[in-house]
C-alpha cells in the first residue's frame, strides 16, 4: 500500500495558517514599497537640492507659492485617480515641500 501526500499546502486546510501566510506576503509587498518610497524620496531630494542651489545662485526666493499650490492640486488629482485619500496626499507634499523650503532657505545663507 502506498502512502499518499495531499498535494494542498498545509495552510490552505488551516485558516490561521493560511492567515499568517497572507501577513507575511502583505508585509513584504510593505517593506519593498517603504524602500522605493525612501529611494524614491531621496532622488526627489537630490533635485530639489540642484533647484535650491541654482535658486541662491541667481537670488530667487526659496519657496514659489505659486508653484506649490498647483503641486498640491495635481497631487491630489494623482491621488483621487489612484484611489488614495487626496487630503493625505495634501498633507503629505506640504510636509515635503517644508522640508525642501528648509533646504533651500539653507543655500540662501
Amino acid at each position: 500500500m502506498t502512502e499518499t501526500h495531499d498535494p494542498v499546502a498545509p495552510e490552505a486546510h488551516d485558516p490561521v495558517a493560511r492567515a499568517a501566510a497572507l501577513l507575511k506576503e502583505h508585509r513584504e509587498s510593505i517593506d519593498r514599497l517603504d524602500a522605493i518610497l525612501v529611494f524614491t524620496l531621496a532622488e526627489r531630494f537630490k533635485h530639489t537640492q540642484a533647484v535650491g542651489l541654482l535658486k541662491a545662485a541667481h537670488d530667487l526666493p526659496p519657496s514659489d507659492p505659486a508653484r506649490e499650490e498647483k503641486q498640491i492640486a495635481r497631487l491630489q488629482d494623482l491621488a483621487e485617480k489612484a484611489d488614495l485619500d487626496p487630503e493625505f496626499a495634501k498633507k503629505f507634499l506640504n510636509f515635503v515641500i517644508q522640508e525642501v523650503i528648509k533646504h533651500h532657505e539653507r543655500h540662501q545663507s
